[in-house]
């Protein structure tokens, strides 16, 4: 990273900026430099009600230009600047290279408060959509610390309870927003961040309100200078520790917010601009800050020029935010191997669990009993609730839905048992590790590309794909940083999901549809097959139980007991691949289910391989029922994909989980 020290001095920040600011106005106008200067010099006598009418003499072009893409300009420099130096602010004051907005859910919070807001209280919200911005962001952090301990920000504790917190916001977003399918599309773009502007409103409206921060960003440097000693030195020379953390802390919310309410989610500049900012050879809190706002002006702009530059191929505009994750996760993903990342590594102590008592058992069999049966005989009318036996139609439309769901439930418990242990991660799951993103990335190719081809077998593919990336990964990572490359992954992926989308096709509502995790399509054939085949699968897996008790012995104890180390977790490898594929390529990427129902098992006392895949399965099995009833009744006559439901229901156990075990505790 040598390289890049030069640019640590001003002359040459600005240099490059302005070099590349005019490289941007030249993808992002059709205009010719000429032309471009000479708008600008007849631009200055006239308003935007005299360019308005036909008397200006302006083209519509050149309107675009002065109107469009100036301030599109300007804002990509100012924002990516602000969070920019959102992230180093939280880093530097907590001195966590992983700390930003993104990774302990203030970004999440306050999308959700803002997407909560357009919706409920519109008019609330164009007046004080910063303000409701900044609530959301404060809660998240501050349910985040609770999660974590609040005893420490300088562990993992903080990222994994700000990951469980980013994913439960984002999916219960991701249902607010459907639930309002007049307000999907535009809430759909400003979340993936959308920086395409048509006058200079939003820059007026952004510039007074970062000035406060630039004011007081100059008297937080010798606070951040002396918390890189520690708070104790830092409290013996005279400053007031609490004080001065809140204020930082403000500070960096108060920019994300603006920044969110402004253009939506824009990731992974608050977490990557900071370190490179160090890597630069940033030493003192000054030149961070400073290093910091160039790097993230620097990458928000050639974002957004990728953006542009895609746009111009494709039928819908890509937003801004994909372009940005697509350049920021292998960012994420360098930076998780270049760093030493620690984290819980014993399985054994991720949760705590007890025999459970015959009466334990029993009840929970009856509960598990009557779920099932509310499921398949609740449904609601205009006439309020209705708990009886479905007619013929009723029934040959529920029954495949239901199947399915079920099927996927059991199926992604008993993958996330294997892969936990597999991997003796506590947090290994098909959605953290990216196995869901890359059978999702198989499915998509099929589609656009092979559409007489069978898309499960390309979904398998592409989960099996990575599963052994991140397998390979894991013998040479500790699980904290496996996680993290998992996230980095997914994002990645995501990131081309977004321009694929942005074709604008059938294909893409075939998509969008698939992506909710919706069941409302599922074919009694389709149940039948994907129920039978992941039936299979199970228990194939089941009968693997002694296996996966023996390997977490070590390899060492169950090489002497005649295992074949390699062959063995190939095949355990391909089962659980197999089972995410099968579920993925039917419902979409589901969050949570094979992280939670795993350690949920473990609280209920199954404690051996083979009681936890049994206890797992059951448990999903029931959840993914009740999730397609509340689905098909909580707003009746309208429907929630059974996806989004489970996601936010497991989310919700996962923090409760987290509130009343403290899970993400480090070893002393």
């Amino acid at each position: 990273m040598k390289f890049i020290a030069p640019l640590r001095h001003p002359s040459l920040q600005i240099l490059l900026l302005m070099l590349l600011s005019l490289l941007y106005l030249q993808i992002a106008t059709p205009l010719s430099i000429t032309d471009q200067l000479h708008t600008l010099s007849n631009a200055a006598p006239l308003t935007f009600e005299q360019i308005k009418t036909p008397s200006s003499q302006l083209s519509f072009e050149q309107i675009e230009y002065l109107h469009g893409s100036w301030p599109r300009l300007i804002l990509a420099l100012v924002l990516g600047a602000a969070l920019a130096v959102s992230g180093s602010l939280l880093q530097q004051l907590t001195q966590n290279i992983l700390v930003s907005p993104m990774t302990i859910g203030a970004s999440s919070g306050a999308w959700l408060a803002v997407v909560l807001a357009s919706i409920l209280m519109p008019a609330l919200l164009a007046d004080y959509g910063e303000w409701l911005a900044l609530g959301g962001a404060i809660l998240a952090v501050g349910l985040v610390l609770l999660l974590a301990g609040g005893t420490s920000l300088q562990g993992m504790p903080l990222i994994l309870a700000g990951m469980a917190i980013n994913i439960l916001l984002g999916a219960t977003a991701a249902l607010a927003v459907m639930m309002n399918d007049q307000y999907t599309r535009s809430l759909f773009i400003w979340g993936a961040g959308d920086l395409a502007q048509n006058d200079w409103h939003w820059v007026s409206w952004c510039l007074p309100r970062l000035l406060p921060v630039l004011i007081l960003i100059p008297h937080l440097q010798r606070p951040l200078q002396l918390m890189r000693l520690g708070s104790g030195a830092a409290r013996s020379a005279g400053m007031q520790v609490g004080l001065a953390s809140a204020l930082i802390f403000l500070a960096s919310l108060w920019l994300t917010a603006v920044s969110i309410t402004a253009v939506g989610l824009i990731a992974f500049i608050s977490l990557l601009a900071p370190n490179l900012a160090r890597l630069s050879g940033a030493r003192s809190s000054r030149a961070e800050l400073a290093l910091s706002a160039f790097y993230g002006a620097l990458f928000l702009l050639a974002g957004d020029a990728l953006a542009l530059l895609a746009s111009s191929y494709f039928t819908d505009a890509v937003p801004s935010g994909a372009a940005v994750s697509l350049l920021g996760a292998p960012g994420l993903i360098w930076l998780c191997l270049r760093q030493r990342i620690v984290g819980p590594r014993d399985y054994g102590t991720w949760s705590r669990s007890y025999p459970p008592k015959r009466w334990q058992l029993a009840l929970f069999a009856i509960v598990a009993a009557s779920l099932l049966c509310i499921a398949c005989l609740a449904s609601r009318s205009s006439d309020g609730w209705v708990f009886t036996l479905p007619d013929a139609l009723q029934w040959s439309l529920r029954w495949p839905r239901l199947l399915a769901a079920m099927a996927a439930g059991l199926g992604l418990a008993m993958a996330g048992c294997v892969l936990q242990r597999l991997m003796q991660n506590p947090l290994a799951s098909p959605d953290l590790l990216g196995i869901s993103s890359g059978a999702s990335l198989g499915l998509l190719i099929a589609i656009g590309n092979f559409p007489d081809s069978n898309p499960a077998s390309l979904a398998w593919l592409g989960a099996m794909a990575i599963l052994l990336l991140m397998f390979w990964l894991g013998k040479r990572h500790s699980p904290a940083k496996l996680i993290l490359l998992g996230v980095g992954l997914s994002s990645m992926l995501e990131a081309i999901l977004q321009f694929v989308l942005a074709k604008g096709d059938a294909d893409s509502f075939r998509i969008l549809s698939w992506l909710a995790g919706s069941s409302y399509q599922v074919s009694a054939k389709q149940a039948l097959i994907s129920s039978a085949l992941i039936i299979i699968l199970g228990l194939a897996t089941l009968l693997c139980a002694r296996v996966l008790s023996l390997l977490m012995l070590g390899d060492d104890a169950a090489r002497a007991r005649g295992l074949a180390i390699t062959p063995t977790r190939m095949i355990l490898l391909m089962l659980s691949g197999s089972l995410c594929a099968i579920i993925t390529s039917q419902f979409g990427p589901l969050a949570f289910i094979g992280l939670m129902l795993p350690h949920l098992a473990k609280l209920c006392g199954a404690r051996s391989s083979k009681s936890q895949l049994i206890v797992a399965a059951g448990l999903g099995l029931i959840l993914l029922a009740c999730a397609d009833l509340a689905g098909r009744t909580l707003i009746f006559p309208r429907q929630i994909p059974v996806g989004i439901v489970a996601s936010v229901s497991c989310g919700a156990l996962l923090i409760l989980a987290l509130l009343t075990m403290r899970i993400f505790k480090e070893k002393a």
